[in-house]
């Protein structure tokens, strides 16, 4: 709000000198705002833009990551689950060879025969199944090897955007400055001219 009797009243009172005046500079810089400056806001907005749709892309992957470890715990359930069978087949046979024992105690040495038949074959069955959790454990490590491959990327290119980004933005303020401090001194030598 303008007040009476101000300075600037005062000024516009005065008749105006030929020439450039105060209203010829605010348009001027008006339209050099909406003509340089305002789409290079613009251009400014769209890389942050981009930098967001980066990141949603990112998280995206680390959410696939996650699903992937979901698998994995659930294929070590199943591991478990295998394991609680084996077990309860475990027990199985030893119920089995304690009637045996109860029952045939005369064919002790055929029954002692047999338990190392059929230990040897829980032996190779039980080396099996370490081998298995061997290669699970193997696949696990390369995948775990392959996920932080990928997160190591993901962040490398994530910081490369950035400091890019910020690069970027650097110049674009630098020029946006000197081109400030121009007009700064044309400012400055338009009112030396009107003053003088």
């Amino acid at each position: 709000m303008k007040k009476k009797g101000t300075v600037l009243e005062k000024k516009k009172k005065k008749p105006s000198k030929p020439g450039i005046n105060k209203g010829d500079i605010s348009d001027s810089l008006k339209e050099f705002y909406k003509e340089s400056l305002e789409p290079k806001f613009i251009q400014i907005d769209n890389r942050f833009d981009q930098v967001d749709n980066r990141f949603e892309r990112i998280e995206n992957r680390l959410e696939q990551h996650d699903k992937r470890f979901e698998q994995i715990d659930r294929r070590f359930e199943q591991v478990d689950k295998r394991f609680d069978q084996v077990d309860k087949r475990f027990e199985q046979i030893d119920a089995r060879f304690e009637k045996v024992d109860s029952r045939f105690t005369e064919f002790r040495e055929d029954i002692i025969h047999q338990f190392h038949v059929i230990s040897e074959d829980l032996v190779d069955k039980v080396k099996q199944v370490a081998e298995g959790v061997a290669m699970v454990n193997e696949k696990l490590d390369r995948t775990r090897q392959e996920l932080k491959g990928e997160i190591q990327e993901s962040k490398q290119e994530v910081l490369a955007a950035i400091k890019f980004s910020y690069a970027e933005l650097d110049k674009r303020i630098t020029a946006l400055e000197g081109e400030m401090e121009n007009l700064k001194r044309r400012m400055d030598i338009l009112e030396r001219r009107s003053v003088s």
